[in-house]
């Protein structure tokens, strides 16, 4: 009979699992060569654990324990299913002797996590599919807790994760990190992955927080992994907008705009760091728009308040962006800097200029800026219109209640 688990000791091989559970899992993927097969084996490698180490103690290196003990149980399962069907045994030998075989170094290990981060955002898998694969098996989290952060069903998260893991299988995309004539294409889609998963916890009500960390967890690893400047760019640019996230609301849960945030509530460490970062990669001339959006970040976070920020600087910031990747989100942007330091008119027309062309008439923040810019200018109605169809357009529930209450001040 097992001994008992302590809390002590449960608790500690909780923490291991959120720590390690992603470097055992890919270095199975690459002993076994199957997702769901090295999934299974990491599992069962902690419920053994959980068996063992109440007598045993935590072994001093608990990750080789973890790889070696997965290793033999999956080579266990595939002996079971040999002798079950005669038809799988030279194919139960012929993995037992490759995972006999394979190498369990720290560097073979470390690759490991940069294949398994690859397959997880190959451009096969739509993006959702990315998004959840990466947080199931990348970053540990449950299918509840993913389901949760995303306001979706367990089930409905379940399905994201099979239909990913189905697509890795039928399309055999290879657990390998892409030649390097590849590589700047395909890191995109994984940085891309990462801010999804940023912006996803960063605009959330409520679960967010916890998103947003998983998403600084995967930069500072893709860090570790990648010293490429873009990287950095990343997550410079994570660490100076989550430096905010507590002046970003009151405490009903109201938004707070950047020039009403009590800046004292900002995150200074986050910041020095950030900045640290983004400076470090534009020393770089691979750098691209991430990083020119966490420099403009690094000008605001630099501010004492609004009227002494140096809108200019973000101004040419956000011209050099639109030569890298030309966006009308970006566009928007450089209106709304434009305003703040050569006068509300001029960003206005920029920004009726958008709408006409019908790039941004269904995004909220278009017209709320449009909004904005025309009251500033003293121009109500088209204020309040504005205001309506931001509102009418607007999603989130922190979003309307500030539309709703800019409305009402125009009454």
């Amino acid at each position: 009979m097992p001994a008992p688990v302590s809390e002590q000791l449960s608790r500690a091989i909780e923490t291991l699992y959120r720590a390690e559970s992603g470097r055992v899992l890919a270095t199975l993927v690459r002993l076994l060569g199957d997702l769901d097969l090295a999934e299974e084996a990491m599992h069962e490698a902690f419920a053994a654990a959980l068996e063992s180490w109440p007598q045993t103690g935590v072994p001093d290196k608990p990750r080789p324990w973890l790889i070696s003990t997965g290793r033999f149980k999956a080579i266990d399962r595939m002996r079971r299913r040999s002798r079950l069907d005669g038809r799988q045994r030279d194919l139960a030998l012929h993995m037992e002797a490759r995972i006999n075989e394979a190498s369990l170094d720290d560097e073979e290990i470390e690759d490991d996590r940069l294949r398994l981060i690859f397959t997880c955002c190959h451009p096969a898998l739509p993006p959702e599919g990315q998004v959840a694969l990466t947080l199931r098996e990348i970053c540990g989290l449950t299918t509840e807790e993913i389901a949760r952060a995303f306001l979706a069903t367990p089930a409905t998260l379940a399905q994201r994760i099979v239909r990913a893991k189905a697509l890795i299988r039928d399309k055999a995309i290879p657990y390998q990190v892409p030649v390097s004539r590849e590589l700047p294409a395909r890191l995109g889609t994984v940085l891309q992955v990462v801010y999804l998963i940023f912006n996803e916890g960063y605009s959330a009500e409520t679960t967010g927080a916890e998103l947003s960390r998983e998403a600084i967890r995967l930069g500072r690893l893709l860090l570790d992994l990648i010293q490429e400047p873009e990287v950095m760019g990343l997550l410079g640019l994570m660490l100076l907008q989550e430096s905010r996230r507590a002046a970003r609301t009151s405490q009903d849960g109201d938004l707070i705009l950047l020039e009403q945030q009590d800046r004292s509530l900002w995150n200074r460490d986050q910041i020095a760091e950030g900045i640290s970062l983004t400076e470090s990669a534009l020393r770089s001339s691979r750098f691209g728009a991430y990083t020119l959006q966490a420099a403009i970040a690094a000008v605001h976070a630099g501010s004492s308040s609004v009227a002494s920020t140096d809108w200019r600087e973000i101004t040419l910031l956000y011209d050099r962006s639109l030569r890298i990747l030309p966006s009308p989100v970006v566009e928007l942007n450089r209106a709304v800097a434009i305003a703040m330091c050569e006068g509300p008119e001029q960003g206005l027309g920029l920004i009726d200029d958008l709408l006409r062309r019908k790039h941004l008439s269904h995004y909220h923040l278009a017209h709320s800026a449009r909004a904005e810019l025309c009251r500033r200018l003293g121009r109500i109605p088209e204020a309040r219109a504005s205001y309506e169809k931001a509102l009418a357009l607007a999603r989130q529930d922190t979003e309307r209640r500030f539309l709703a209450g800019r409305l009402e001040e125009l009454k």
